[in-house]
């Protein structure tokens, strides 16, 4: 089996070294060969306490390490814990995997818009929605514009990637739906008092990128008592796959390379100044917690970076 090195670790199986990039391939091999009613306790750590004795395992060196890198980060992209089994003989088709599979996921130069339209919303009625695609992946982002698009004016701009649990069905574990309706308020705040405009950029990057069913098995590990970061890194997924390279080029097609933008993460700004755009301010954009959500928010201050008071 092909498991990720924290998964790896808590299996007893990767040294401190290893289990330093916990997102890393390690392989695996059993004293009998994996059949799939084995195979999913060993990839899924939420699993452990039904499932406590595993094993005896042995680590074994990959001589394909680079097929092994883009099948994990493959299985990231389509939301599915990174495991696989290596040319199984009783678990369905083999699907061959070669590094190269990777490449098309990672050209956001293949983003285009495709339609734009009218769309007034709460916090503006003159709101125009913009909608993204690339021929190479079938997530569809989008930007929503608030107030009359100025070349001559820095726009407030606001990434929120898609969180299903707080946007939707308004979760206390997080601060995404407070944030994304706050953000759409100042933007259109700042477009009638100041003359301004405002960019929101609605990623379809459910939990920081690594999917919904994922980032509900993080919560699960929360549950028992892990923070977010180590929830991940237990599922052997990163706490930050976020594709900041497309939110750079849908700026570039919206003609807005000069922004000031809306975050309490410097990582982001980094990372935008370094696919290109200019960030003239950072602005703040931080609310209350409450009683579910301050150990996340604390977690986003101590252990990501994030500016949080």
């Amino acid at each position: 089996m092909l498991i990720s090195a924290a998964r790896a670790a808590t299996l007893k199986l990767a040294n401190q070294r290893d289990a330093a990039a916990p997102h890393a391939p390690v392989l695996i091999r059993g004293g009998e060969s994996f059949v799939l009613a084995t195979a999913v306790p060993i990839a899924d750590p939420a699993l452990d306490l039904r499932n406590p004795l595993k094993g005896p395992f042995r680590a074994a060196p990959i001589e394909w390490e680079a097929v092994a890198i883009a099948a994990m980060e493959l299985a990231r992209i389509a939301g599915i814990l990174p495991a696989f089994m290596v040319n199984p003989a009783e678990a369905g088709e083999p699907q061959p995997i070669a590094a190269s599979d990777l490449d098309a996921y990672t050209k956001s130069g293949a983003l285009k818009i495709v339609t734009r339209a009218k769309l007034p919303v709460t916090a503006s009625q003159t709101a125009e929605i913009v909608a993204f695609r690339s021929s190479s992946d079938t997530r569809e982002h989008v930007a929503l514009i608030i107030g009359k698009q100025n070349g001559d004016r820095a726009p407030l701009v606001r990434l929120h990637s898609e969180c299903l649990t707080g946007d939707i069905l308004g979760s206390l574990k997080c601060d995404c739906g407070p944030q994304l309706d706050a953000a759409l308020h100042a933007m259109a705040d700042h477009a009638e008092n100041d003359g301004g405009w405002g960019a929101l950029l609605y990623m379809r990057q459910e939990g920081r990128g690594i999917g919904l069913i994922n980032k509900l098995r993080a919560y699960r590990l929360q549950d028992d008592g892990f923070d977010t970061v180590d929830a991940n890194q237990r599922l052997g997924l990163p706490d930050e796959a976020r594709d900041f390279a497309t939110a750079a080029r849908m700026l570039k097609l919206l003609g807005a390379t000069t922004i000031r933008l809306m975050t309490n993460n410097p990582k982001k700004v980094d990372a935008l100044a370094s696919a290109g755009i200019s960030i003239t301010e950072r602005v703040k954009h931080q609310l209350p917690d409450n009683p579910f959500n301050e150990r996340y928010l604390a977690t986003k201050r101590d252990r990501s970076g994030h500016l949080l008071t």
